[in-house]
């Protein structure tokens, strides 16, 4: 970079702060929220992937309606829905060493393509392996798109919108969960997939159409390409500050920055918190209950229809999940997650006596039947409010910006590692704990989760990105 340069781009910042005034700033405030809806539509795909066993299993197991010539079994089912978290352990860990070398945008781009292969798989699916692979490789579509979006919607949120555009990527990602479980049912196993593969192309297509985060700019000193991205954004008055944070640092090797995520302070405490928060998430059980809500409520004999069941929790989960966008910004992240975390655990614990109730066939139950669709109902009204979306926006929030790609992915597959554990667990815990003692543990763990984060998570309501490292440091 030019000393030429470097003033022109300098130059820019002097004549946007004279342009700037409310009518361009909203202007600008639109044109992020055009950015993130774009983006926003590979969160579909992940709500769908998320939810696509639920309804699917069912279908695997029925002979007029599954593609396979033979029925799975309860075990096979099991690993149809944990499977998605190999292919997500993984695939961030590409993404984390190219984001810093060919760009935030690309990676969202190869992103969207194994989404559109994964779907490709299921409507030419004839056999077991197809199925298992098409969780795999669907899973490494969501883990780069999931740590992708996080990454880049932190970097170009102006400060005062950064919480609720990051927590959009949950909301966002519910409202696939909710198309699985609202159409999916009522249509084949092959529709399914054309379906998901009409999303998938939307969302490749409007990649095209987004700015290269000026994060990433900066820290390749293209100051002129960081100061004019910042201005589209309507954050002109940032450009100093990241040119100052990110810019004129000496080349780092990949290695160097693995390493800085355990050698620099607030790197190691950003790694604790986030992987820490994702899981507690894991082990509040809500992957249990996503991947398996038909059968959870075919075993506890609820007396509401299960595919109904799942359709309420969908619309519950989406209700709720606009409650955290509402008031992160006012309220700030703390005291929501704090109150979802305790509503989460007092919920399953009603979930655990309706178990137990029905493990010693208590009379109680035949005017109960509603019981387990109340207490789903409630978790997920609570979990959505705050422990579902915050964390991600906190994620988003944490590490330095040459390694926030790898400690991001570091953070959210190491959580997805607890994740598989207990969904390939489940059933087995179910058989052997009963479906009280499983659920009161998933309990436990909101307890924890609320005694973790009201000591160790700070707040960081409108501060900006180098205040919260200065802040973990």
């Amino acid at each position: 970079m030019s000393v030429e340069e470097t003033k022109y781009a300098y130059t820019i910042v002097e004549q946007d702060k004279v342009k700037m005034d409310s009518s361009s700033n909203s202007r600008s405030i639109k044109f992020q929220l055009l950015i993130v809806a774009c983006i926003n539509i590979g969160q579909i795909i992940v709500g769908y992937s998320v939810g696509w066993s639920a309804p699917i299993i069912p279908k695997l197991q029925d002979p007029d309606q599954t593609p396979l010539p033979d029925l799975i079994t309860d075990f096979q089912a099991s690993w149809i829905g944990s499977l998605l978290y190999i292919g997500a352990m993984v695939g961030p860990y590409g993404t984390g060493f190219l984001s810093n070398h060919i760009g935030r945008r690309p990676c969202l781009m190869i992103g969207a393509v194994l989404n559109i292969v994964a779907y490709i798989l299921v409507v030419t699916t004839t056999n077991l392996a197809m199925i298992y692979a098409i969780r795999i490789v669907s899973g490494l579509g969501m883990g780069i798109t999931i740590v992708g979006n996080i990454v880049y919607v932190g970097e170009i949120a102006s400060t005062h919108i950064r919480g609720i555009l990051l927590t959009s990527t949950s909301i966002v990602g519910i409202t696939g969960t909710l198309i699985v479980y609202a159409v999916v049912p009522f249509v084949s196993y092959v529709a399914t997939g054309w379906i998901a593969l009409a999303i998938c192309l939307l969302h490749i297509v409007s990649l095209f159409f987004i700015p290269e985060s000026p994060v990433y700019y900066a820290m390749k000193n293209e100051d002129v390409k960081t100061a004019k991205t910042l201005h589209l954004l309507g954050r002109s008055s940032d450009v100093q500050k990241i040119l100052e944070t990110y810019s004129n640092k000496k080349k780092a090797s990949s290695l160097k920055d693995w390493i800085e995520i355990f050698t620099i302070k607030s790197n190691r405490w950003s790694l604790f918190i986030t992987f820490m928060l994702g899981a507690l998430q894991q082990l509040s059980g809500v992957a249990v209950v996503l991947f398996f809500a038909t059968t959870i409520f075919e075993l506890a004999g609820s007396s509401i229809r299960s595919d109904i069941a799942t359709i309420i929790i969908g619309v519950t989960r989406l209700v709720s999940s606009l409650i955290a966008p509402l008031f992160i910004e006012r309220s700030g992240r703390k005291i929501l997650l704090l109150c979802s975390m305790m509503a989460c655990a007092l919920s399953l614990a009603v979930l655990g006596l309706y178990f137990y109730l029905d493990r010693i066939q208590s009379d109680v139950l035949e005017n109960i039947g509603w019981l387990p669709l109340f207490a789903l109902i409630i978790y997920f009204f609570c979990y959505e409010a705050g422990f579902g979306t915050i964390p991600n926006a906190i994620v988003g929030e944490m590490f330095r910006a040459n390694v926030r790609s790898n400690g991001s992915s570091l953070a959210i597959t190491l959580t997805w590692l607890v994740g598989f554990a207990l969904t390939t667990s489940f059933t087995t815990m179910v058989e052997n704990l009963g479906g009280d003692v499983t659920f009161w543990i998933f309990g436990g763990s909101c307890v924890f989760s609320f005694l973790f984060t009201l000591f160790c998570v700070p707040e960081t309501k409108g501060m900006t990105l180098k205040e919260i490292q200065d802040m973990l440091s």
